[in-house]
């Protein structure tokens, strides 16, 4: 069962973002994946955002993975880590690569999202979240929602059950 929402703009990807942070716990894993541009970043940002994590949320792909502290004195609960896998697609053994990164040592305490991670760091966790976005001509990102194992399912059919039209936007593929 897959999930898809549509979002007109880059602000509802990162308002989508801070929405699905609030089902986000320690050792949650989600794989963004996506062409160039379509909105990874911005929806970690608004993940970032929803966690209420310290500092800017901004791209890794020149640093490969960022670690975000929670921010208590802003309610804060939990770490974000941030890491982007595109660069290690060309090498030679990019799961040695990932390995390297000792995603696994922050996995169980933290949020960790995985651009272009599909295929790379799935054996981290038992369930995962995969995200996929496209991005539309009219700048319209198409995001699907693909819940692998564990709870994932149940828990995005209570994404914002009630507010606004997002629920309306969220709709569930069989």
């Amino acid at each position: 069962m897959s999930f898809v929402v549509k979002l007109p703009t880059v602000e509802d990807t990162r308002e989508f973002g801070r929405r699905l942070a609030g089902l986000l716990r320690a050792g949650d894993l989600v794989l963004l994946t996506g062409p160039l541009g379509a909105g990874k970043t911005a929806l970690t940002q608004g993940v970032g955002a929803g966690l209420h994590v310290l500092g800017d949320v901004t791209s890794p792909t020149f640093v490969i993975a960022r670690v975000h502290r929670p921010d208590p004195a802003r309610g804060g609960r939990v770490a974000l880590v941030h890491a982007d896998a595109y660069r290690l697609g060309a090498a030679s053994d990019p799961r040695a690569e990932i390995d390297d990164l000792d995603l696994d040592a922050s996995v169980e305490e933290s949020v960790t999202v995985v651009e272009w991670g599909e295929g790379l760091v799935e054996q981290l966790v038992d369930a995962h979240l995969r995200v996929r976005i496209d991005r539309r001509d009219d700048d319209t990102r198409v995001v699907e929602l693909d819940p692998v194992g564990g709870d994932w399912a149940r828990r995005l059919t209570e994404l914002d059950p009630v507010g606004g039209d997002w629920a309306r936007r969220l709709t569930e593929l069989g």
